[in-house]
């Protein structure tokens, strides 16, 4: 292939990825639309709209001329997203927002009934140097069970609130309608506190993690003593935790 034909080549490619991008982003598009999106000519935005559409990674919206993004991205997503590792994808962002609030950052996954933390990092305020990793901890007692508990299928939930729900500390929640209630509140703002459940003189706050198809597949939380993590503090720090959630949960393949 010549130099030119190559730069041609990677020029489409470009624009077939930009065409992808703007349908994810827009919802769906015409050809017209995605043209002067992209600087192109109709004719142009037409064959690239065209030869996406024969790999099945748009289709066309009825008869209205319109475009959207076609199965064929979700088969592409799905067999990356089953290949990223949370543990690999997160360590970076935790070991920064760590590096920012001073305390232990952890993200945790759903498996057999508890939260076990699969990443960590400590910051330079951390008081212990506890390693939690591999730790399984209750699902109710935890800023991080409380939302892979909220997230979780029907039925876990409702295994795990007629189980009976373990006091830790005297703060624990262990009314099965108090939790179920603290649980929706949980999904409503998009954030889980823990104020000193688990152990007295530890407070955390956590979010949820999504993969690719919008399922919460993991948990980001920040944790640290009572005394400097304060329960009025929280909301605050939930909001660091939320965004850096957000960004692990783009590079486990959720476009948002």
């Amino acid at each position: 292939m010549t130099t030119d034909r190559a730069g041609t080549a990677v020029q489409s490619v470009d624009r077939a990825v930009s065409v992808l991008e703007s349908l994810a982003r827009r919802g769906e598009a015409g050809v017209t639309e995605i043209a002067v999106e992209l600087g192109v000519h109709k004719s142009t935005a037409s064959r690239l709209l065209g030869a996406l559409e024969n790999r099945g990674l748009v289709t066309q919206s009825g008869d209205r001329g319109k475009y959207r993004l076609g199965a064929g991205v979700l088969r592409l997503a799905g067999a990356a997203a089953g290949r990223l590792d949370i543990a690999r994808e997160a360590e970076p962002l935790c070991r920064d927002l760590a590096d920012e609030i001073g305390d232990t950052v952890n993200v945790a996954v759903l498996a057999d009934g508890a939260a076990v933390n699969v990443a960590q990092a400590r910051g330079s305020a951390a008081v212990t140097s506890y390693n939690w990793i591999g730790r399984r901890t209750p699902l109710h007692a935890t800023s991080s069970g409380k939302v892979l508990l909220a997230y979780a299928p029907g039925a876990v939930r409702e295994r795990v609130l007629a189980g009976g729900l373990d006091g830790f500390t005297p703060r624990t929640v262990t009314d099965p309608g108090r939790l179920a209630r603290l649980l929706d509140e949980v999904v409503e703002r998009g954030y889980a506190i823990a104020v000193e459940e688990l152990e007295t003189g530890l407070n955390a706050v956590a979010a949820p993690v999504r993969c690719h198809d919008g399922s919460v597949s993991g948990a980001l939380s920040v944790s640290g003593p009572a005394y400097r993590l304060r329960a009025e503090l929280l909301p605050e720090v939930a909001g660091r935790t939320v965004a850096v959630a957000a960004e692990l949960s783009y590079r486990m393949g959720y476009a948002g």
